[in-house]
């Protein structure tokens, strides 16, 4: 189960658990058709919280030109030529390619399908030229000349059509600065006619592959993050011995006075006190050896419907999949995030709009995409482990986790998978756990700070 608090003056929650579906119909509805904004002002959702309220009258002033500063950084870093908006002119000669073109940096790579078509002239022309890499071809022949080979222009000019295009076919380009994911844009001339065309440069990652085997304990390790809830944590691993003899658990654990826990396949990390729930789970997953883990809460228990393999067979039939949720006590928790990135210097507005999705997955009716879950799910371990849990969320927080991975994390959720949650009873550490669990005042003001600065927004809502 989720707890989110809405960050509002009055401290009320805000939930709608109607099901808002922005799915395709099969039979007769239309699909829900959004249209993005133009570059501006985003427009906040009614009953959105204003960051920027809830920023230290003394620091605003600071905070804010800080973020700016930080933003183009990030804008810096995450941007290139390649996101310019290109347009082919009608009727144009030039013939040239306009996606696929990938170069390695510093190495020399021909452009492929450079050409001319052109009716019959004295003398044909055509000039290239691009910014951040060197254009070459083969000695001409002497029917032609070419300058600027070695240089980032380049002309070729023949009164032969067709060695013209010879010349353009053996064109290479080479990047001359280091860059591992960057690009370059090159223009193509011929007398009034001129089109530009994306070159990406890329260095190639090598890929890293999991050598998975049959069973299921070597393709998935099961994570949770405990505090003080010692007694809650014996059922679940319990429960989860009784349906999996050997599949590895990993517990992080910053109780604050920490109990042994020795038992077979269980690896146990204490943490020091009270670090929260976020950097336990950094911790939980940074372990994890496994193609994909399965993230559940120590409070959680297994059932004869707790089914692992199916979602694995759901994530290995869909190898675009980051994430797959499940449901808790039928309790099928999802969300989408609508995020508007709005003006540089305000920044974007975000709604989490609860029960929202989008269209099923092929083949599985039971499963459809959307953009958060509940807490009980099966993850890719590298993607997620490359957006990372921020530690400096201690209290309730999960859709946060979501809302950095937004963009990067394709997650679905299917209901036909379910696990259990054990029953609330009162012991003698509930008012030590409640104290350090439930945000205060302070924890709120913190969130909502936190999503102005790291995540640029200007408001936000939790539908």
């Amino acid at each position: 189960y989720i707890i989110e608090w809405s960050g509002n003056h009055s401290g009320c929650l805000y939930n709608s658990h109607s099901s808002v579906s922005l799915s395709y119909s099969h039979v007769s509805r239309s699909p829900v058709t959004r249209h993005l904004p133009l570059p501006g002002p985003c427009t906040c959702h009614q009953g959105s919280t204003i960051l920027k309220d809830h920023l230290p009258k003394e620091q605003s002033e600071e905070l804010k030109q800080r973020r700016a500063r930080e933003f183009q950084q990030n804008k810096n870093r995450t941007t290139s030529v390649l996101s310019r908006l290109l347009f082919a002119l009608p009727n144009s000669p030039l013939q040239y390619p306009i996606q696929g073109y990938t170069v390695q940096p510093l190495t020399s790579t021909v452009i492929p399908a450079l050409g001319l078509h052109a009716e019959k002239r004295n003398s044909y022309k055509v000039v290239l030229s691009v910014s951040k890499g060197i254009l070459a071809t083969d000695i001409p022949h002497q029917d032609a000349t070419v300058k600027g080979s070695g240089e980032n222009k380049l002309i070729i000019e023949s009164s032969n059509l067709v060695l013209l295009n010879n010349l353009l076919a053996k064109v290479s380009y080479t990047s001359t600065v280091y860059h591992i994911n960057t690009g370059d844009l090159a223009t193509l001339q011929f007398e009034n006619h001129e089109a530009v065309f994306p070159i990406a440069i890329k260095q190639p990652q090598i890929p890293v592959l999991y050598d998975i085997g049959t069973d299921i304990s070597s393709h998935v390790t099961i994570t949770t993050k405990t505090f003080l809830r010692y007694r809650e944590l014996k059922v679940l691993l319990d429960s989860i011995r009784k349906f999996y003899n050997n599949i590895k658990v990993i517990i992080a654990d910053d109780s604050l006075e920490p109990e042994p826990i020795h038992r077979e396949n269980i690896l146990h990390y204490l943490m020091p006190p009270a670090q929260g729930w976020f950097a336990g789970r950094n911790l939980a997953v940074s372990q994890v050896t496994t193609k994909y883990f399965l993230w559940v809460d120590d409070d959680f228990v297994f059932t004869e419907k707790t089914k692992i393999e199916k979602l694995v067979e759901v994530m290995e039939a869909n190898p675009e999949l980051d994430v797959v949720g499940g449901a808790v006590e039928e309790n099928q928790f999802y969300f989408t995030l609508i995020y508007e990135e709005g003006e540089e210097n305000e920044g974007g507005c975000l709604y989490r709009m609860s029960q929202g999705k989008f269209h099923s997955l092929p083949g599985y009716p039971q499963c459809f995409l959307a953009n958060g879950v509940v807490n009980f799910f099966l993850a890719r371990t590298d993607a997620v482990q490359k957006v990372g849990f921020d530690p400096k969320l201690q209290r309730v927080a999960h859709s946060e986790f979501f809302m950095d991975g937004l963009g990067s994390l394709l997650v679905a959720s299917c209901s036909q998978v379910s696990i259990g949650h054990q029953p609330k009873t009162a012991d003698s550490q509930s008012s030590t756990y409640d104290k350090y669990r439930i945000p205060g005042e302070n924890d709120e003001e913190f969130k909502l700070q936190l999503h102005f600065y790291k995540n640029n927004l200007k408001c936000i809502k939790y539908g």
